[in-house]
């Protein structure tokens, strides 16, 4: 039923079965899970029980072997594509909160408009002004956002998947995320028997935990029955309805990372060393692009963190250990509106709050992990500081680990180097400043703040490219820098002093090179080969 799916499905690594650096994908990547229902802003769990449905579904429809497991895995990465489009949901479509604008529009259906546009205009925009709420509604009406918003959730996906090595299979699934069984989803309106069977297992799985957290089993089955034909397929539906007491099951709160696990269809998916690290370096990006400013800051830090520990003195694997907490401190960032974190002025008591509760969530998210709970306890220390003003415990040097106060000077140098909605990217030379005034009022270790200025000084030291990845002239990488950053057309164009028009046209040939239709797969492109 499809192609095999290669290291992730069958083990092909050297390590013995009960090596410490064999991890299954998915604890990883469901462990991690409860970033994305924060991003969605939904219940803790969501993202759990809707694959363990999944999977109950899958195999009543008969689903067996690579088709199994590619049903299972559709849902399971499907929700890593959650931030692709959260600029544009904040900014364009929710005055502000991108959280509220997705939950939301998670059922939204075309065939139920009064319904639907009833949610989008009592919810979207709510906290902000009447002017800018009135906007975001009438934009959402109005324009092509379900089109622009499946291209971005899917590409993302899909290109973290890829990262991830997953197959063909779980890919394309992936690729019709948005798409309904009537040909009225997006962004390509496939219909009917053109879906995948991951696809059509996701559309029900997603659709039916979600009407089930919000209103029980009575209102599951109603939406099953209301969608069935429409946004879901027939015989999904039907069985859904047919055996509600067996899927009723798998939304049970009591042991469900037990029953998600072994939901998992064998062989299971594993990984070693160096893929574990490729895992966290994906999920990184899910934390990256929640917000224009932050785009590729984990990245950054890792590789930062990565060529400091050996100046330090570190060995290879606690150096690994740290790389992986460089992608992974910031996942706390999902459960946080862009409306705190896009604020242009200065934060207030409670965008302080906000922002301190990001790395609570980051510790309590990555302690799920049962094989990252190393990992957790250096990327929860990456905002503390020596002193013990840094948040969120406010722990002293005397209980960080060393790993971590080298976490907290890369976070702070590469922070310091990217644009903010309140300030530019500081110089250098600022940044070498501001991190030894740092060092002697005792908040940043000496130790750490030199081999992580050392190894800044040695990346930016690095080579210039010869020539462009994707066949992109100069001009349209500057174009993808400022678009990557979320700038709109308008805003571009007064940077480059170009016209807006000029814009439009290079970012058609942008993603016409690409092989993309959004702004967040040419932002994953721009990340991924360094070109920004």
């Amino acid at each position: 039923m499809g192609p095999t799916m290669g290291i992730m499905a069958y083990p092909m690594t050297s390590l013995p079965m009960d090596s410490p650096r064999r991890v299954r994908v998915a604890e990883l990547i469901g462990g991690t899970s409860l970033a994305c229902d924060a991003a969605n802003g939904f219940p803790p769990g969501k993202v759990l029980r809707t694959v363990t449905l999944a999977a109950e579904l899958a195999a009543g429809c008969g689903l067996a072997g690579d088709a199994l497991r590619d049903a299972y895995f559709t849902v399971l990465f499907r929700f890593l594509g959650c931030t692709g489009f959260s600029h544009e949901e904040a900014h364009e479509f929710g005055a502000g909160d991108d959280i509220t604008t997705r939950n939301t529009m998670a059922l939204a259906d075309p065939s139920e408009p009064l319904t639907t546009v009833g949610a989008i205009v009592s919810r979207i925009g709510r906290g902000g002004g009447a002017i800018a709420r009135m906007t975001a509604v009438g934009r959402l009406l109005a324009t092509d956002a379900v089109t622009r918003h499946a291209h971005a959730q899917c590409e993302t996906a899909v290109r973290l998947a890829e990262l991830a090595r997953m197959s063909a299979g779980t890919l394309a699934g992936l690729r019709q995320t948005c798409e309904r069984w009537d040909g009225k989803g997006a962004p390509h309106r496939a219909a009917g028997e053109a879906l995948t069977w991951g696809a059509r297992i996701l559309h029900a799985a997603d659709a039916l935990e979600i009407a089930f957290h919000r209103g029980g089993p009575d209102a599951a089955v109603a939406l099953a029955r209301r969608r069935r034909g429409k946004h879901l397929a027939p015989d999904v539906a039907d069985l859904f309805v047919k055996e509600l007491p067996v899927f009723l099951r798998a939304l049970e709160p009591s042991g469900l990372w037990e029953r998600f696990l072994a939901a998992e269809p064998a062989p299971h998916a594993w990984a070693d060393g160096d893929e574990v690290t490729t895992i966290a370096r994906a999920l990184a990006h899910v934390a990256d692009l929640k917000s224009g400013y932050t785009i590729d800051h984990s990245i950054r830090v890792a590789g930062l963190v990565g060529a400091a520990g050996p100046l330090a003195g570190l060995p290879a694997e606690s150096t690994r250990t740290l790389v992986t907490a460089g992608y992974l401190h910031d996942l706390g960032r999902l459960a946080i509106s862009n409306r705190v974190w896009d604020l242009p002025g200065k934060l207030g008591i409670a965008e302080w709050e906000s922002v301190r509760l990001h790395a609570w969530h980051t510790d309590r998210v990555l302690a799920q992990v049962p094989s990252w709970r190393d990992v957790a306890a250096i990327a929860a220390g990456a905002h503390e500081r020596l002193d013990g003003t840094g948040y969120h415990r406010g722990l002293p040097g005397s209980a960080l680990r060393f790993e971590a106060q080298l976490l907290a000077v890369a976070d702070a140098v590469a922070a310091m180097g990217e644009p903010r909605a309140y300030r530019e990217p500081l110089a250098p030379e600022r940044i070498r400043d501001e991190i030894d005034a740092d060092v002697k009022a005792g908040r940043l270790a000496a130790r750490a703040a030199d081999a992580v200025l050392a190894a800044a000084s040695l990346r930016a030291a690095r080579p210039a490219r010869s020539g462009t990845p994707g066949g992109l002239t100069d001009r349209e990488v500057e174009v993808l820098t400022w678009l990557a950053r979320g700038k709109t057309n308008k805003e571009i164009g007064q940077l480059l002093d170009i016209s807006p028009r000029t814009v439009q046209n290079h970012i058609a040939s942008i993603y016409d090179k690409l092989g993309l239709y959004s702004r967040a797969g040419a932002t994953l492109f721009a990340v991924e080969n360094q070109l920004l």
